[in-house]
């Protein structure tokens, strides 16, 4: 029985690279059937184009501008049915990595027909991988955070992010023009975003950067403490006791 024919989207930023994996994936054809739905040069126009097309298996190269690979693939994993990631990449370190952790399949550049037709077969019947493990390949910090919204993928540019905030099950983030809810643990983003966000409540990080000053609050009933001024947000929010030595010494109050 011939197997259904997967959709493609190619992600790479160099030209001749997506060429050439269209052409392989005519070659193996016969093999693997597969029908190109896109090509894209790095992983914001990918999101873009899966908004009109869905894909079964994306190709994506590790190493782009805009957006890797890698956050493309983590990104990808929020969506109800997200397809399968094959990375392409010239550099050895990444493939191992990917290997060991089983988080992904991976090409070494320049790619043969065999091994994709091989990674194409494993693609239809392998899960999506875990984001824990596509964020220990991750070549760099993160861009971007997502949120899956009606079906499609809305990014959220984390220096866009003024705080962060624990809400029973999700996390906050706040923009100066709205707020956006991650699926996301606070502990998580505070131990990969550390040089970015400061914590400074248990429930909250705030970007240094947004930090604008600090104020003194309370009034005669109730004991006085410090807040944080953001630019961009009426809003002050509370340093908790606990942590203000911390953030005074960070901030250089």
């Amino acid at each position: 029985m011939t197997e259904p024919a997967m959709r493609v989207l190619i992600v790479d930023d160099e030209a001749p690279a997506r060429a050439r994996l269209r052409d392989l994936l005519d070659d193996v054809s016969a093999q693997q059937p597969t029908r190109v739905v896109g090509l894209a040069a790095n992983g914001v126009e990918a999101l873009r184009l899966l908004e009109n097309d869905g894909a079964d298996v994306v190709l994506a190269d590790i190493r782009m501008p805009v957006m890797d690979g890698v956050e493309l693939a983590r990104h990808l994993g929020r969506l109800e049915h997200p397809p399968a990631v094959i990375f392409t990449t010239a550099y050895d370190e990444y493939a191992v990595q990917a290997f060991e952790l089983a988080a992904t399949d991976y090409l070494l550049k320049p790619v043969r027909a065999p091994r994709l037709a091989e990674a194409l077969a494993r693609a239809r019947r392998r899960r999506p991988a875990a984001d824990a493990a596509l964020a220990a390949l991750a070549p760099g910090e993160r861009r971007h955070f997502s949120v899956a919204e009606r079906g499609r993928i809305v990014l959220v540019p984390i220096v866009d992010v003024l705080f962060l905030r624990a809400e029973l099950k999700y996390v906050t983030a706040r923009t100066s023009e709205r707020e956006f809810l991650l699926d996301e643990s606070l502990i998580q983003l505070e131990q990969e975003f550390a040089a970015r966000f400061l914590r400074i409540h248990r429930n909250c990080l705030v970007s240094r950067a947004a930090v604008v000053g600090v104020e003194r609050a309370g009034d005669d009933e109730a004991e006085p403490h410090w807040d944080i001024v953001l630019a961009g947000v009426a809003e002050h929010l509370p340093v908790s006791r606990r942590q203000w030595p911390v953030v005074r010494q960070a901030l250089g109050f």
